[in-house]
């Protein structure tokens, strides 16, 4: 891995480019240098896009078993660097090491599944159209093809792992990627582009370039890039989609994760399991998570003993230092993040919410905190708080809590704590969410299920093959004369 002191290379159509322009990477934890980063021209961007689509054609009629051998190769070396790249993540991101090392992890996993969906994705499904007798004697025949090069930009809290879900299902399906990583942490995605450089794809089918993002607008209506795979902000998400109405566009946006605790889920080893994951999962990433517990919906009969258990469990976490291997809640990526949080919380305890514990911030770092009666119209009562910070909700009954979940502009994914069966599926009709997760808090995520939201949490689907099936479209072949 390159060094602080040096200025790192980007990747431009699979080889290392510098320029005259570089961008300084800090600690959010303690402010120091992390590294250095070259910024890419204008030219050496025009010269990538290029790159991408000269190549394409070529890209997608590589044989799969090359696409899968650099996918295996990249998931051999993930394993092989597993800590040095945990410790990077958490040098630029501020992420505690274990939720750091779990990182790198889920990311081998990604590259591990696009390599087994290389190797059976596409293989065609033949259909007989003398159903009809217009159809005698014919076969219909559908493969799928890409729409060309992608352009996968990426946020800061998974600096790794959702640079790789940009990337690995682009290669699994033959298709170049522009991958633009977030300029507060740039240097994981510049090592997936190392990884990549060790493997033998075809120069041009990928670079990686971390634009400031002030250059994002004419990479989003380029249109030698009719793909864009983007994870941040709903506003920003949403202005990419207006600007570029006739690109294939997915948007991982934001969320307000609930957590509901049904009167069912009631005895006291209930009740401390979803306390402990309540209270891990407001907090992990600092509440940097589009999925982190950001409410709490509890049924009356159960509320008044889940939340002293709650606070109790988040009161027991550490924070501090995150390259301590015992701290579980780190820095914000930023003082300024953490300072909007810490306003909006003063906001909704002058509006009458209550502070059960926490609430205070000192530089980048925000004391885990839990509130109740927060005032819906509060930023924290209908925002994405993207902190460590949740609240409780009271609601009587099933339907009570359903409704509470639905009152939201975002529908991500929820989490259900009931042992009925039948309001499980209730809860998967009724809930207005990409994923409902029972038994367990919405913050729960496998990296090869459909990942995405409704409302303003998003359009589209990651999850390595639904990647793989918004980056291509099917086209038929119609084979005639045949003796069926």
């Amino acid at each position: 891995m390159t060094t602080a002191t040096s200025p790192h290379a980007f990747w431009l159509a699979g080889r290392k480019a510098t320029s005259d322009s570089t961008l300084d990477v800090t600690s959010p934890w303690d402010g120091r240098n992390v590294g250095t980063v070259s910024i890419p021209t204008p030219e050496q961007v025009e010269e990538a896009v290029a790159a991408a689509a000269a190549v394409a054609d070529e890209f997608s009629a590589t044989p799969a078993h090359v696409r899968a051998a650099a996918l295996d190769h990249i998931t051999r070396r993930l394993v092989e660097r597993t800590d040095e790249i945990a410790q990077l993540i958490s040098a630029e991101n501020g992420k505690p090491m274990k939720w750091a090392r779990g990182e790198v992890g889920r990311c081998i996993s990604v590259f591990r599944w696009a390599a087994e969906e290389a190797r059976r994705f596409n293989g065609g499904e033949a259909q007989r159209l003398d159903s009809d007798a217009g159809g005698t004697g014919r076969l219909a025949f559908t493969r799928r093809f890409p729409y060309g090069p992608v352009l996968g930009i990426a946020p800061f809290n998974f600096p790794l792992n959702l640079c790789a879900h940009k990337v690995a299902p682009a290669l699994a399906v033959g298709t170049p990627i522009i991958l633009k990583p977030a300029p507060a942490t740039p240097l994981s995605g510049l090592i997936l582009g190392e990884l990549l450089a060790e493997t033998e794809l075809p120069a041009g089918s990928w670079s990686v370039l971390p634009v400031p993002n002030d250059q994002m607008p004419g990479l989003v209506q380029d249109e030698r890039l009719p793909i864009i795979s983007f994870t941040g902000s709903a506003p920003v998400g949403w202005s990419i989609l207006d600007s570029a109405p006739r690109k294939r566009v997915t948007l991982e946006l934001g969320g307000n994760g609930a957590a509901v605790v049904l009167g069912d889920y009631s005895s006291e080893a209930d009740l401390d399991w979803a306390a402990q994951r309540i209270a891990t999962f407001s907090n992990y990433q600092a509440g940097q998570s589009c999925i982190s517990v950001q409410r709490v919906v509890a049924d009356a009969s159960v509320y008044d003993r889940l939340v002293p258990k709650v606070v109790a469990a988040v009161e027991a976490l550490n924070t501090g230092d995150p390259s301590d291997e015992s701290t579980d809640v780190g820095p914000l990526v930023s003082e300024d993040a953490a300072r909007r949080v810490e306003s909006w919380i003063g906001e909704a305890v002058s509006a009458g919410a209550k502070v059960l514990t926490g609430g205070k911030r000192d530089g980048a770092t925000v004391e885990p905190t839990v509130l109740e009666n927060v005032p819906a119209d509060t930023q924290i009562g209908c925002e994405e708080v993207f902190g460590p910070v949740m609240s409780f909700v009271k609601v009587n009954g099933e339907q009570e809590a359903f409704a509470a979940v639905n009152d939201s502009k975002y529908g991500l994914q929820a989490g259900l704590f009931t042992h009925d069966v039948q309001a499980a599926f209730r809860a998967h009709r009724a809930l207005e969410v990409g994923g409902v997760v029972v038994g367990d808090v919405p913050s729960y995520r496998a990296d090869q299920m459909p990942y995405g939201g409704v409302k303003d949490s998003g359009v589209g689907r990651e999850g390595v093959r639904f990647a793989m099936e918004d980056y291509t479209y099917e086209r038929v072949m119609v084979l005639t004369g045949l003796a069926l």
